[in-house]
């Protein structure tokens, strides 16, 4: 698996790329990680629900995981 995040990529497949992205979603209140929403919700749809930049947030995941 390509360690490069998407919008449309789910939230429980960027926590398997990289437990460590969990602080990324933390950081803006999206503290429901272990719930069932976290396995089939994309990080599109979780940011629209927490009012967050999806663009934003999968930059810095990117970067985050580029590093890596």
């Amino acid at each position: 698996m390509e360690n490069k995040v998407t919008k449309d990529t789910i939230i429980i497949d960027v926590l398997r790329m990289n437990p460590e992205t969990a602080q990324f979603f933390l950081e803006i209140g999206m503290h429901c990680l272990g719930c069932p929403s976290a396995s089939g919700e994309s990080i599109e749809q979780a940011c629209a629900v927490h009012g967050v930049d999806a663009d934003a947030l999968v930059n810095k995941i990117n970067d985050f995981l580029a590093k890596q």
